[in-house]
C-alpha cells in the first residue's frame, strides 16, 4: 500500500492494495497487511480531486471544455479523443468549482478557464440557441448520430445548469468576474427553448437539425433525466414556455403520477411511460439535481426528495437482494446506471441488469443514501483499488465476468464531485436555487420549495 499526499489540498489517495485483478484465492495474505486508517473525509477529498481533474487536467485544450471520453488505454472509436461533450461540460463547469472550494486550484485559475470556455461557447455552432451534443475543437458540430447534427436541448439544459451556477459564484466579484457573469447571461438568454416546441405543441422536442429538421422526432416526456430542461425552459427570460408544455408534454396530463412500489418503496413517479419497468438507471436521480435542490421540492405530481431517495435506495436494496446472484453484489457493491458495459454501452437498471456496476451510480447518490454510498466508497478504495485510476474509479466493471476497462466518460465522472459536494456543503444547490429567473420558472410551473421566495417574503 502506498499513501500519497497530493499537493494543493490534503487529499489522501490509497493505491496498490488487493485490487480487482487479485486472485480470489490469494487475497487472504494480502488482507493480513495492516492498513492505515483513512477517514471518510479524506476519501471524499480524494475522489473529488480525481474526478475534478478529469475536467481540469483532462479537458480538451483549445476550448477548456470536457472531452466526451478519456481512455487511458489509448483506444478510441472513430479517433474521437478530442470530441467535446456539451452536457458533460455542464457537469465539468461545476466540478471546477469543487476544485476552487476544496483548494485544488485558485479562484483566479478557475476564472481564466471559464473565460476561455465562455468565449468558445459564444462562437461555437448553435441551432436556435441550443448547442449540439458534440462539438469539435473548431467549434463546429460533429454528429452524435446520423440525423443528430443540430441542436440538442437536453444537453444544452445540462450545460446551462452548469453555466448558471458559475454565474452565481462570480456575479458579485471583481470586474472580470462580473463580465464573465454578464456573458453567461447572454448565452442563457440566447437559448430558444420555445422554438423546440415544434410550432407550438405542448411538449419540448429533444433535437432539431437544419438538415433534417424534426426527423429525430423525440418529444421528451417524463419521467427521465430531463426535468431540468423543462424548468429552465419555463425560467428563460427571453424564450419561456407555457406551463401547459410542462403539464401536458412532460407530465402526460398527470399520468406521470402513476407510481408503483418496488422493494417496499414507492417510486413516487412513473419512470417509464410505455412499459411496466419500475425504476430507471440512477443517472435520472443525478443530472437534473446537480443544481436543482430536491430537498423540499414538490409540485402537483410528486415529492422530488422522496423520488430520488427511494430511487437510490431501491437500487441498493436490489443489490443486497441480488436476485441474479452476481458476484460481489451487496451492501458494499451496488448501483446501476447507463455506462460502458461488457458489449459496448448499456442502460443498466434492476430490470436490465448485466452484472455491471457503474461507480457513479452509488457515489453520485451520496446526498440521498449517505451511509450506503460511503460504504461503497470505502469498499472501492480499500478493496478494489485497481479499478481506480488517475481520474477516479473507472466507468464500469463486472466482478461476475472479471471485466473492466481503464476508461472514463464525462457524463459519469462529472456528477460524482458535484453531488458529493452537495452532500458535504450544499454548494451547487445554494448557487442554482438563488437564481431569481430559476425561481420564477419553478413558481410558474407550480413547484413549492423552501428555497423559493414569493412576493410575500
Amino acid at each position: 500500500m502506498r499513501l500519497i499526499m497530493l499537493p494543493l489540498a490534503v487529499v489522501t489517495l490509497i493505491l496498490g492494495c488487493n485490487g480487482h485483478n487479485a486472485n480470489k484465492k490469494e487475497v487472504t495474505a494480502q488482507k493480513a497487511v495492516e492498513r492505515p486508517t483513512v477517514s471518510d473525509e479524506e476519501l471524499m477529498d480524494s475522489i473529488q480531486f480525481q474526478t475534478f481533474n478529469y475536467f481540469w487536467e483532462g479537458a480538451e485544450p483549445i476550448s477548456g471544455l470536457a472531452r466526451e471520453r478519456i481512455h487511458l488505454d489509448g483506444v478510441y472509436p472513430n479517433h474521437d479523443k478530442d470530441i467535446i461533450t456539451t452536457g458533460g461540460s455542464g457537469f465539468g463547469l461545476m466540478a471546477i468549482l469543487v476544485g476552487v472550494e476544496r483548494g485544488f486550484i485558485s479562484r483566479e485559475q478557475a476564472l481564466e478557464r471559464y473565460q476561455r470556455i465562455v468565449n468558445f461557447l459564444e462562437n461555437a455552432d448553435r441551432f436556435h440557441g441550443a448547442w449540439p451534443h458534440w462539438l469539435l475543437p473548431s467549434g463546429k458540430v460533429t454528429p452524435f448520430s446520423k440525423k443528430d447534427n443540430g441542436g440538442d436541448l437536453v444537453e444544452t439544459a445540462f450545460l446551462v445548469q452548469g453555466l448558471l451556477t458559475v454565474q452565481a459564484y462570480f456575479k458579485n466579484g471583481n470586474e472580470r468576474e462580473q463580465q464573465l457573469a454578464e456573458k453567461i447571461q447572454e448565452l442563457w438568454e440566447g437559448v430558444e427553448w420555445d422554438w423546440y416546441t415544434k410550432n407550438g405543441e405542448d411538449v419540448l422536442y429533444w433535437h432539431w437539425s437544419p438538415e433534417y429538421e424534426w426527423e429525430m422526432n423525440f418529444p421528451v416526456g417524463g419521467y427521465n433525466e430531463a426535468l431540468i430542461m423543462y424548468i429552465l425552459a419555463a425560467a428563460s427570460p427571453t424564450h419561456s414556455i407555457d406551463r401547459s408544455v410542462y403539464e401536458i408534454g412532460w407530465a402526460g396530463s398527470g399520468e406521470i403520477s402513476q407510481d408503483t412500489t418496488y422493494y417496499g418503496l414507492e417510486t413516487e413517479l412513473n419512470h417509464y411511460e410505455h412499459s411496466d419497468a419500475p425504476v430507471g438507471p440512477l443517472f435520472w436521480a443525478h443530472y437534473s439535481y446537480l443544481g436543482l435542490n430536491p430537498k423540499g421540492l414538490k409540485d402537483q405530481f410528486g415529492d422530488y426528495w422522496k423520488l430520488n431517495q427511494n430511487h437510490a435506495m431501491i437500487h441498493y436494496k436490489y443489490a443486497v437482494d441480488n436476485p441474479k446472484d452476481y458476484e460481489g453484489y451487496g451492501k458494499d457493491l451496488w448501483g446501476l446506471t447507463s455506462s460502458y458495459s461488457i458489449n459496448g454501452y448499456a442502460g443498466h437498471r434492476p430490470e436490465a441488469d448485466l452484472g455491471v456496476i457503474s461507480p457513479t451510480a452509488a457515489l453520485s447518490s451520496m446526498p440521498y443514501t449517505p451511509e450506503e454510498s460511503k460504504q461503497f466508497l470505502r469498499f472501492m478504495y480499500n478493496e478494489q483499488d485497481s479499478l481506480i485510476g488517475k481520474y477516479g474509479p473507472y466507468d464500469a466493471f463486472s466482478l461476475e465476468d472479471d471485466w473492466y476497462l481503464p476508461r472514463y466518460l464525462a457524463i459519469d465522472q462529472g456528477p460524482i464531485p458535484v453531488m458529493i459536494e452537495n452532500y458535504r456543503s450544499g454548494l451547487f444547490w445554494k448557487l442554482f436555487m438563488a437564481n431569481t429567473e430559476v425561481q420564477e420558472g419553478l413558481i410558474k410551473l407550480g413547484f413549492e420549495s423552501p428555497n423559493l421566495k414569493t412576493a410575500d417574503d
